[in-house]
């Protein structure tokens, strides 16, 4: 597609054509759309298995360290058929630089977990599991998992014997308070590898997406292993 440039000259205006830039030749444009498609398939995964049911869940990664720009979910999407195109580019005060749409309010929860954990991506489930441990759990502040086999699969875990601590954290609707509260939890415990919001869902992350989606695979199993087996009432 061309686009129609003008140029003055003494005997009046000349029309020139150039080429329309391509938005994936801008900085981050390649990155952004990679992130995107991969994103949009983990996304649709995840519903598959109940995880992101509704509009419930958001996904991010980073695309940009420095100036810091995050490919994001739009908000209140169904994420059974998302799309590369539902996603945003966001830069470091949570400010759409790239798409259509606005990210969900949590998108300063993405931000705080980038900083304080030097994630790569971040992935945010709802799942039944979550809903009913981070409720049940609240009080004792999380919930352990140790143990279990599959905790192995966890990045730095190498042993069946390790003990996983998933803080939880009361929900709120004021993102600022909660994402100070977010980042004061990954400074106190920094070799954590998810949290809970009471009654909503599981956060996790990783240096990159594969990383990360792994986490949310293995975090989601064992919360359904307690919850199944009751273990969840000595946990």
């Amino acid at each position: 597609m061309l686009t129609v440039a003008i140029k003055k000259t003494k005997r009046g205006v000349k029309r020139r054509s150039s080429p329309k830039a391509n938005p994936l030749s801008s900085p981050n444009g390649a990155r952004f759309a990679e992130a995107a498609a991969c994103l949009a398939e983990i996304g649709r995964g995840f519903y598959e298995r109940g995880w992101v049911l509704g509009t419930s869940g958001n996904f991010s990664a980073v695309i940009s360290r420095e100036p810091l720009r995050l490919a994001i979910t739009s908000t209140g999407l169904d994420k059974s058929g998302l799309t590369p195109a539902q996603f945003l580019e966001m830069d470091n005060a949570a400010n759409v630089v790239r798409g259509d749409g606005r990210p969900s309010a949590e998108a300063l929860l993405h931000l705080a977990i980038v900083r304080g954990a030097d994630a790569g991506a971040v992935l945010h489930t709802h799942s039944v599991w979550s809903t009913v441990l981070s409720g049940s759990h609240a009080s004792q502040g999380g919930i352990a998992l140790e143990g279990y086999e599959m905790l192995k699969g966890l990045e730095g875990v190498r042993t069946h014997k390790h003990r996983e601590w998933l803080p939880i954290l009361e929900n709120s609707q004021d993102m600022i308070e909660l994402g100070e509260r977010v980042s004061k939890t990954l400074r106190e415990s920094p070799g954590i590898h998810g949290f809970l919001l009471r009654e909503h869902g599981l956060y996790t992350w990783g240096a990159g997406l594969q990383e990360a989606k792994r986490h949310v695979e293995i975090l989601e199993f064992l919360m359904e292993v307690l919850v199944r087996s009751g273990a969840a009432q000595s946990a």
